[in-house]
């Protein structure tokens, strides 16, 4: 550590971390009136923008165009198989990363008020941050570090070349054939953006595919994939790793045989870690483990002036949860309000094709809880806009009490994610079925599917013999 004397700055809220969750904070806290220092040892907008979600889904979209012109031809159109230029596909997702960058950039956050210093920054002690040739005191801090790829020791791992979400994106070549370690969104989504980008595909996952995921929705986004060309092997044991001759072969055994795949790239896919290394989180008597920093329901660590957000503390590793955090901290540092995290209704979504979205509890989970239950099911097969689209795979699955509150909901098809959004506002206020069975829904739109499921609760009363008597006494009446 160097001996050079360190500039002193006095703040309200020292952020540490400008991802998702760090921005929010400070763009809301500085706006408010609050004095705000915002530390980054790296790019600005963190893994969701510049390894994570933005070029994720731009590498789909490149995909999703490849694959409608294999497609066409459902439509009259003469399909044809796409010319991947693998250098102008990086070109595309850099150039979105680019068209969103400056929303969160030093030069916007300095604009808005925020003093932004780019260094990495430890803890000297409680209330003190070191960052460069800085020491910050603050009255409260916000750690919002994120989270890192994870890569477990997978025997031979330490001999062979590989990706992790934080280098894929910067690939220029061609992939031949990719093999994926690691069945959940991330392995999932670069699986099948890579396949329809021309590459073979190998997915190899120690658990269950989508193991998260509700899995009788799951396994029709498997189905699709398996239908694109993408193998999957499940239940794998022992995984090892070579590189021969430009090669890289992996390894493993399941209950029937034991597995080899060959490949010329390797995506490793194996979930995420979060960043607590370096930050000397001691020195504040702030309590950690690897997954991440202990923190009470309002966000506060055991440091009660230390908050945490985000990847690194949990329990939900997505933009949208960091983003949900940043309002409750600042509820609790600007307004002194006790205001605490309610994760009853937290979404989510795979970007697969078709996506898979889910809020609330799976039919496993109400099941678990003992909770009396009624499963409803609608297959976007009987949705006319639907058929229009030649996209008639998958179902809306909704699981409400016998009383018709809604518990949970999991949309697998075309657009899911956006399809979710009303079954977020329902469960997250406590509505019963009847409010979305209710509702006028555009004919014909998608978002149909969620009244005819929500209409479909109260079938087997309203079809009953019982409703008939009564219409044919009140008939008689007329």
């Amino acid at each position: 550590m160097s001996n050079a004397i360190k500039t002193a700055i006095h703040t309200d809220i020292c952020i540490i971390g400008g991802g998702s969750g760090g921005l929010s904070v400070a763009a809301g806290a500085v706006q408010m009136g609050a004095k705000v220092v915002l530390i980054e040892k790296s790019a600005m907008g963190g893994d969701c923008l510049n390894t994570g979600c933005v070029p994720s889904k731009a590498i789909l979209a490149a995909g999703h165009a490849a694959q409608t012109m294999r497609e066409a031809g459902e439509f009259g159109i003469d399909a044809v198989e796409p010319t991947v230029d693998w250098s102008k596909v990086h070109d595309h997702i850099h150039g979105v990363i680019n068209a969103i960058a400056p929303n969160d950039s030093v030069a916007r956050f300095e604009g808005l008020g925020v003093q932004v210093i780019q260094a990495a920054a430890r803890f000297i002690d409680a209330r003190t941050v070191e960052a460069g040739e800085h020491t910050i005191h603050a009255k409260y801090f916000v750690v919002a570090t994120g989270s890192s790829p994870f890569v477990p020791p997978i025997d031979g791992i330490d001999r062979v070349p590989y990706f992790t979400n934080e280098n894929i994106f910067d690939n220029r070549d061609r992939i031949d054939h990719l093999l994926v370690i690691g069945g959940g969104p991330i392995g999932i989504e670069l699986a099948q953006a890579h396949r329809r980008l021309g590459a073979k595909v190998t997915v190899m996952e120690a658990m269950r595919l989508l193991m998260k995921d509700d899995q009788e929705c799951a396994r029709i986004v498997i189905k699709r994939l398996k239908g694109e060309g993408i193998t999957f092997y499940e239940g794998g044991r022992n995984l090892r790793l070579s590189h021969e001759n430009g090669a890289i072969s992996a390894r493993c055994d399941t209950d029937s045989e034991q597995v080899c795949a060959t490949g010329s790239h390797l995506l490793i896919a194996t979930g995420r870690r979060a960043n607590v290394v370096g930050l000397d989180l001691e020195n504040a008597g702030i309590r950690y483990t690897p997954h991440g920093i202990a923190v009470d329901a309002r966000l506060r660590s055991s440091n009660k002036r230390v908050f945490a957000i985000g990847d690194v503390a949990g329990p939900f590793q997505f933009t949208h949860m960091a983003a949900y955090q940043a309002g409750i901290v600042i509820r609790n540092m600007l307004f002194k309000l006790p205001a605490k995290v309610d994760y009853h209704a937290v979404p989510w979504v795979t970007y697969t094709d078709p996506e898979l979205a889910h809020v609330g509890m799976t039919e496993k989970d109400a099941t678990n809880a003992s909770k009396q239950i009624k499963v409803l099911r609608w297959h976007f097969a009987e949705n006319d806009r639907a058929q229009a689209e030649r996209r008639t795979e998958g179902m809306v699955k909704v699981v409400t009490e016998t009383g018709g509150r809604i518990l949970g909901a999991t949309i697998v098809g075309l657009h899911a994610g956006e399809l979710l959004q009303p079954w977020v506002l329902a469960i997250n206020q406590r509505m019963k079925i009847g409010a979305m069975a209710a509702m006028i829904a555009p004919y014909p739109t998608l978002s149909e599917v969620n009244k005819r499921i929500a209409g479909s609760f109260y079938t087997d009363k309203l079809f009953s013999a019982g409703t008939r008597r009564i219409v044919r006494w009140l008939m008689h009446l007329s």
